[in-house]
């Protein structure tokens, strides 16, 4: 079985081990560390995507590449360091080309740019209480929609340090910024959700941006269909 292939307990011992069979091609250990690191990825590209779908995309793409340079990875930083700089990458770089392109619809005034509804994806929590489970829905839509409207800036930065709860230099890595940056761009998120709330953030912020078992088994199914293509077409 896959998890067989994770015999330590230390989470970089794991990522090595992982690193290791990928860069041999092993597609079992591509799919373990896909399931390890597609709730970051995903709430990372969103943070800069602001779309699920498109998010989604973006995982995919990064995780595809990530396989396929695998090879060039050099332990100077985390594994999910490396990982979390490619979605990075991979979401601004779409940003750009959806930017591009509603700025062409809106000058040639040929179409409107639709407004995309998004989705919010909740987890399924069994219980006795329907009142409180809609209180906590409603408290994590209106975190969700709060971290949207942060500024470009400060909500890739408020993701990884607050939701995802990684340190200032991990996030400092992840993104290519100062550590100072990260610092003062998280406190000045901070404080516009709390004037946006009209509240401190002592919500449970890890229950943002769930990440749903059918997106993470659509996403790691969708990565391999792409790999198993291909290698049939090499093979043709």
């Amino acid at each position: 079985m896959a998890l067989a292939l994770v015999k330590s307990i230390d989470g970089q011992s794991i990522d090595a081990q992982l690193a290791q069979r990928i860069a041999m091609k092993d597609g079992a250990a591509l799919q373990v560390l896909m399931r390890r690191y597609n709730q970051r990825l995903y709430r990372v590209a969103r943070s800069i995507l602001r779309n699920d779908a498109d998010a989604e995309e973006a995982v995919q793409e990064a995780f595809y590449k990530a396989y396929q340079g695998i090879s060039g990875f050099r332990g100077d930083s985390s594994l999910s360091t490396w990982l979390t700089r490619i979605v990075v990458n991979e979401s601004t770089r779409r940003l750009r080309k959806i930017n591009r392109l509603s700025t062409w619809l809106e000058f040639n005034n040929e179409a409107e740019r639709d407004t995309v509804a998004v989705a919010t994806t909740m987890d399924d929590f069994s219980s006795k209480q329907p009142e409180r489970l809609l209180a906590g829905r409603q408290t994590r839509h209106l975190l969700e929609e709060r971290i949207d409207q942060l500024p470009d800036l400060f909500r890739s930065v408020f993701v990884l340090r607050a939701v995802e709860e990684l340190t200032v230099d991990e996030t400092a890595l992840s993104l290519g910024i100062p550590a100072a940056t990260v610092r003062t761009r998280y406190f000045r998120a901070r404080k516009l959700l709390r004037k946006s709330l009209q509240a401190d953030t002592s919500a449970d912020l890890s229950t943002a941006f769930s990440f749903a078992g059918d997106r993470c088994d659509r996403i790691v199914a969708a990565v391999m269909a792409r790999l198993d293509k291909a290698k049939a077409q090499i093979n043709i």
